[in-house]
């Protein structure tokens, strides 16, 4: 097993990795837009989305990998009304590849921010 940082970025603020690689498998923690609590108020919804999903890509990145080895995504999205939003800007990063996925509508995430997701993606041997 293989703890994954990301170059540049701070650390995390809980105990965890940002990424963890094994078994052939990188499992990204959940990510949100920013590691700053200030940023949820700052961004909409959809420059959140994209923040997150560019934040996984370094993660994945480190680790060696891209969003097209993404075999699993598990998306958190405050309130239901965001769901085709998030949508919309998914397919646009991801394109053709379409990994499985939940979107789970959640009361709230932490800091205030709108969108977290956790992927996992398939490394090889």
């Amino acid at each position: 097993m293989k703890l994954i940082t990301i170059p540049g970025a701070p650390p995390p603020a809980g105990h965890y990795s940002p990424a963890v690689e094994a078994g052939g498998f990188v499992f990204v923690s959940g990510m949100l837009a920013s590691t700053d609590p200030a940023d949820a108020q700052k961004m909409d919804f959809e420059a959140q989305t994209r923040q997150v999903l560019a934040r996984c890509a370094q993660a994945l990145a480190a680790a060696g990998c891209s969003l097209n080895q993404v075999a699993q995504c598990t998306v958190y999205v405050v309130g239901g009304h965001h769901w085709a939003d998030f949508n919309r800007v998914y397919k646009e990063v991801f394109g053709e590849h379409r990994p499985a996925r939940a979107v789970v509508p959640v009361p709230e995430l932490n800091h205030g921010f709108l969108v977290e997701v956790t992927m996992t993606a398939h490394r090889g041997n």
